[in-house]
């Protein structure tokens, strides 16, 4: 490989890249201040890049007027298509090894390690990554298949303590307002059963998926969940967690 210097203006961005990358762009700039421009840029013929948008838009965020790249005249056009999805695909396939990452983390002295997206929330959740603590940061989805015959709707929820306080709310001396406030709270005490409900989802079409997926009956996307405010309680108890008391 030949690495060959071209200015930042010479280089034109793929117009179909699939890949979004904005957020990227100043943990990038400030990786290239802090070590340097270690990963050349991949152009075709035409100076079109292959791979290194990031790389790119960084560069030009902190002023530099030109950049080390590799041109990728071996490839077809067709390799190039596919190289540039390959490119940003496999990196997905990646894990931490949470033990050897703290360790590692822990090593460092005197570079701010939030510069690159490290925070310090981050860093103590790394605590929790090991086996042996049940309260684990980790996101396992599981994959809702069908395993057996569909239950039925009421095998879903034991409304039984629910029914109970309704029941004493609408025998009790308070105003109905005070009732009404009562029985929405009751619903509480409502207990899901998440492993029928899990297969009563997966025989359902997809307009009933889509409303016990917003109805946090089931999670299939912790972002889509996060973004719903049903997985926000996991940030108070962090919160908790890591404050003084």
């Amino acid at each position: 490989m030949q690495i060959i210097y071209k200015k930042t203006n010479e280089l034109v961005p793929y117009e179909n890249n699939p890949r979004i990358n904005d957020e990227a762009v100043d943990y990038v700039a400030k990786s290239i201040k802090e070590f340097g421009f270690k990963v050349p840029i991949i152009i075709d013929k035409f100076n079109v890049i292959v791979a290194g948008h990031t790389r790119l838009k960084a560069a030009e965020k902190i002023g530099m007027e030109e950049v080390p790249c590799i041109i990728a005249d071996d490839l077809s056009k067709e390799k190039i298509k596919a190289f540039r999805l390959a490119d940003n695909k496999v990196s997905e396939f990646s894990q931490w090894d949470y033990d050897l990452l703290k360790e590692e983390l822990n090593g460092i002295i005197g570079i701010d390690m939030e510069d690159f997206g490290f925070s310090n929330e981050d860093l103590d959740d790394i605590d929790f990554e090991n086996e042996e603590n049940p309260y684990t940061m980790k996101v396992k989805i599981p994959q809702y298949e069908m395993k057996g015959e569909m239950p039925e709707l009421f095998e879903l929820v034991d409304t039984s303590r629910s029914r109970e306080l309704i029941d004493r709310i609408e025998k009790s001396n308070v105003s109905d307002e005070q009732k009404a406030f009562l029985k929405q709270a009751a619903q509480r005490h409502l207990q899901f059963d998440y492993s029928k409900i899990a297969e009563y989802y997966a025989h359902q079409d997809k307009e009933m998926q889509e409303l016990m997926e917003d109805s946090a009956l089931v999670i299939i996307d912790i972002n889509d969940a996060i973004a719903k405010g049903y997985a926000k309680l996991s940030a108070d108890i962090e919160s908790e967690i890591n404050g003084d008391e």
